[in-house]
């Protein structure tokens, strides 16, 4: 897909304002990456999430657009303010991100979108990412992220579509077992993604919460 930087399009503040946004010592982007915003005891926690809150129900669409069209740290932040804001609007703009896989790292943050919109059309996203990519053992890229969402949905609707996924020597374990360092690690067994994604979306939940 194309990409622009925002300035291009009128919109060169958001970087700054969105994704560069400073409310402990990191930028935002880093402190959602690096998961400390959902540790227990972190100091910078209340600032950071009511701003992160605020900005999820005040940027606009065409803001949060053009943050989509720039490089991963935009499009990793763009994913979860539509996740904590659950702009469902988006649902087939981040399906799209997340199939075409271009930029390492963002992926993740479109599952944890995908599985905070909670929906059947959801659920069939994540199928169909892992369908494409899970029979790749060549590629890293957000597998797990994408089994933990799908996981939470399916636990959420009563549905089985990652069944087919997780069976005993099926795609999810071929997938990491062709490299020898993760066969029985606990870390990527299915219930470590499914336990992943449960802590982003439950922080999320008690976020929407704060006033």
């Amino acid at each position: 897909m194309p990409f622009q930087h925002p300035e291009e399009i009128g919109y060169g503040y958001v970087i700054e304002r969105y994704v560069k946004r400073n409310d402990s010592d990191r930028p935002r982007y880093r402190d959602l990456k690096s998961g400390r915003a959902l540790r227990p005891g972190w100091p910078h926690a209340e600032r950071f999430t009511r701003q992160l809150i605020d900005d999820a129900a005040t940027i606009t669409d065409a803001e949060l657009e053009a943050i989509l069209g720039y490089e991963w740290r935009s499009r990793f932040t763009a994913a979860w303010l539509i996740g904590v804001g659950r702009r469902t609007t988006f649902r087939e703009r981040i399906g799209d991100l997340l199939l075409a896989s271009e930029f390492c790292f963002s992926g993740g943050a479109y599952c944890f979108a995908l599985a905070r919109f909670g929906t059947h059309a959801d659920a069939d996203i994540l199928a169909s990412y892992l369908d494409r990519y899970l029979p790749r053992t060549d590629l890293r890229y957000d597998q797990p992220a994408a089994l933990g969402a799908l996981l939470r949905l399916d636990a959420h609707l009563g549905t089985h579509h990652a069944d087919r996924f997780t069976e005993p020597d099926g795609l999810w374990d071929r997938w990491v077992q062709a490299l020898a360092h993760l066969q029985g690690d606990p870390g990527f067994t299915p219930a470590a993604q499914r336990r992943r994604t449960d802590l982003q979306c439950d922080f999320a939940d008690g976020w929407a919460s704060v006033t």
